[in-house]
C-alpha cells in the first residue's frame, strides 16, 4: 500500500495538461468489442480502471496492448461473453459490456458490478431497457445472464438520467434492427463522446447531449481511431485545489462549458475565472467565502463526482454551506476523515451542513474512494502542517500522475510504500 505525505500551506502555480475523461474512456472501450477492426484510443490516461477493463477485454478474447498512451484493441477473435466476478468486483464500469456483449454475441454473464463503495446503484434501469429491446434476463448465482435471439428497436422512456443506461441503451441499440428513441437519456458531455465514438465506427446515433437520443440500427461496424474528450473531474479537482490553496493555475483542453456550474461556485467563493477558448484559468487569494448550497444533479447541473472536493474547500472558508447530495446515498463517506482534519461537518441523511474553519490542520487519513481521496488530498494541501494521505488504490483508479502534475505546480507532496 501506498500513501502521500504532503506539507501544507503552499500556493499553486502553473498550468495542467488533461488526461483524457475517465467516465469516457471507459465506454469507449466497451464499445471496442462491437467491431472485429482495430480500434485505437488515443491518450488514455494511465490509471488501474483503464487497466481492469483491458483485463476485461482480454479475458473476452480481444488482443489489447498500450504504445505511447494509446490503446490498440484487436477484437476479431473474442469469442467468449461472460465476465468475471473477479474483475466486474473492481470496476463499475464493466456494467457497460453488457449491450456490448449483447450486440456482439447474442449473450452476456456478468456479475453484479463493483467500484467505489458510494451507494447501491442499482442497474434496473439498464435492465428494464433492455428487455424492451428484446432481452431475456435471469440472474443466477449472483450473475445477470441475458440473452436475445435479436435486438429490435424500440422507443425507451428512462424515469431518471442515468448516464450508465443511457450508455448501455446506446450500445446495445447500435446495430438493433430498426430504430431506437431513447427519451429521458443523460446529457453529459461523455454521451456526446460516445456518440462521436459510435459515429466513426460507422453507426447511425443523433441527439447525445439532448434528452431524446435516436440510434438507427446497422449491419456492421468498422474500426475507429479516436482521440477522447479531456477529463472534466480531473479539471474541477485541480481547480478546487488552487482555490483551496491560493495561486494562479489554468487547465488546458476542457470546453468551459462543461463545467458551467462548478466555475460559478468558484467565483461565488471569490475567485476570479478566466476562460478562452479550451482554457480555464483560476486565481486565488486562499482565503474563501463559502457557498450557501451546493447540490449535485445530472449535467448540466453540479457533478456528483466533485460534491467531496468542493466540501473540502468549505470546510476552510468563511460561513456556512449546505451540501445536498441527489445522487449517491453514502458518498459523504470521507466526512469523518476531514473532521480528522479539524473540519466542522454535521451529515444527515443525504445533507452535510459545513461550518467554515479559519484553517484545517494536518493529519494522518485514509481515501475510502475515488473523489473522497482526492478531497482528503485538496484539504491535505491546503491544510497547516504535514498530512498522511493512506491507501491511494482508489485515487489511482482515476487520476494519472496525480503526485507529478500537483508537484509541477508547487505542491510539497511524495508518494511513499507503506
Amino acid at each position: 500500500m501506498d500513501k502521500y505525505v504532503i506539507e501544507g500551506g503552499r500556493k499553486l502555480y502553473g498550468s495542467v495538461a488533461l488526461q483524457a475523461a475517465k467516465n469516457s474512456v471507459l465506454p469507449l472501450l466497451a464499445a471496442s468489442i462491437l467491431t472485429e477492426k482495430r480500434v485505437v484510443i488515443r491518450d488514455t490516461p494511465a490509471i488501474s480502471d483503464v487497466s481492469c477493463m483491458a483485463q476485461i477485454l482480454r479475458e473476452l478474447g480481444a488482443e489489447v496492448r498500450f504504445s505511447g498512451g494509446d490503446v490498440i484493441i484487436d477484437s476479431a477473435a473474442a469469442s467468449n461473453h461472460a465476465i468475471s466476478s473477479r474483475l466486474t468486483g473492481e470496476l463499475r464500469s464493466s456494467v457497460f459490456m453488457i449491450g456490448s456483449l449483447l450486440t456482439r454475441f447474442r449473450r452476456a454473464l456478468i456479475a453484479y458490478p463493483g467500484g467505489c463503495d458510494i451507494g447501491l446503484r442499482p442497474i434496473d434501469l439498464h435492465l428494464n431497457a433492455l428487455k424492451q429491446l428484446g432481452v431475456s434476463i435471469s440472474e443466477r448465482d449472483g450473475c445477470i445472464f441475458c440473452e436475445c435471439d435479436r435486438l429490435k428497436g424500440a422507443e425507451l422512456q428512462l424515469d431518471f438520467p442515468s448516464v450508465g443506461a443511457t450508455e448501455n441503451i446506446m450500445l446495445a441499440a447500435v446495430m438493433a434492427e430498426g430504430r431506437t428513441v431513447l427519451a429521458g437519456a443523460a446529457k453529459e458531455p461523455e454521451i456526446v463522446d460516445l456518440q462521436n465514438f459510435l459515429n466513426c465506427m460507422g453507426a447511425r446515433v443523433a441527439g447525445a447531449g439532448t434528452d431524446v437520443i435516436e440510434i438507427d440500427g446497422v449491419h456492421a461496424l468498422g474500426g475507429a481511431t479516436y482521440r477522447p474528450m479531456k477529463d472534466r473531474i480531473e479539471a474541477g479537482t485541480f481547480l478546487i485545489a488552487c482555490a483551496v490553496c491560493g495561486g494562479e493555475v489554468e487547465t488546458r483542453g476542457l470546453a468551459p462549458e462543461n463545467l458551467r456550474l462548478l466555475l460559478h461556485k468558484l467565483r461565488e467563493n471569490g475567485c476570479k475565472i478566466h476562460t478562452k477558448n479550451d482554457k480555464i484559468r483560476i486565481e486565488s487569494k486562499g482565503r474563501l467565502k463559502c457557498n450557501r448550497r451546493i447540490e449535485t444533479m445530472p449535467f448540466p447541473g453540479f457533478p456528483t463526482d466533485l460534491q467531496a472536493q468542493a466540501t473540502a474547500l468549505n470546510a476552510a472558508a468563511d460561513g456556512g454551506a449546505l451540501i445536498v447530495e441527489n445522487l449517491f446515498e453514502t458518498r459523504f463517506k470521507y466526512v469523518p476523515e476531514l473532521i480528522k482534519m479539524g473540519a466542522d461537518i454535521e451529515v444527515t441523511g443525504r445533507t452535510a451542513f459545513v461550518r467554515g474553519q479559519k484553517r484545517l490542520h494536518g493529519a494522518s487519513v485514509v481515501a475510502g474512494d475515488l473523489r473522497g481521496g482526492a478531497a482528503l488530498v485538496v484539504a491535505a494541501l491546503g491544510a497547516e502542517g504535514g498530512s498522511e494521505v493512506l491507501d491511494l488504490s482508489h485515487i489511482d483508479r482515476g487520476y494519472a500522475d496525480f503526485r507529478g502534475k500537483l508537484k509541477a505546480l508547487g505542491a510539497e507532496i511524495r508518494r511513499v510504500r507503506v
